[in-house]
């Protein structure tokens, strides 16, 4: 019952849930660790979730080794349009990723992020068709 645009790049230890919606030019790339997308996720247009990272490796003329780290996605989490997901980030169930985010750190259940890096700015609360969406005051 999963959805994958003919775009999609799935490179490596890529596991995707039941009912997933995966939009064009994502880029899923298990090369470097596991990845993990729960059930019930939508992974919008040219989001890109990395398993590894070589930036240490070229800066030090290769002398650092490459970054590699699993990703996990929780189940019903939404991930924005153009989202970077970097090596060994959780992200928790139900959450909300927004357009263009970089996440660098775990986000727990529930919880909307925004931003580069993504930084938390809200709560998913409620079950069913009571779900809302709370936001931290801007003060």
């Amino acid at each position: 019952g999963s959805s994958v645009f003919d775009s999609v790049h799935v490179l490596g230890q890529v596991e995707v849930g039941e009912q997933v919606w995966v939009g064009p030019f994502v880029m899923l790339d298990g090369s470097g660790a596991h990845l993990v997308i729960g059930n019930l996720c939508d992974i919008s247009a040219g989001v890109h979730i990395y398993t590894h990272d070589t930036a240490r490796r070229c800066v030090s003329l290769g002398a650092a080794s490459i970054l590699t780290a699993p990703v996990t996605v929780g189940d019903g989490t939404y991930i924005g349009s153009q989202a970077v997901v970097h090596p060994g980030v959780t992200i928790g169930s139900q959450c909300v990723i927004g357009a263009n985010s970089f996440v660098n750190a775990d986000v727990p259940d529930r919880t909307i992020v925004v931003g580069s890096p993504a930084r938390p700015v809200g709560r998913v609360e409620g079950d069913g068709d009571e779900i809302t969406f709370v936001y931290a005051n801007s003060n």
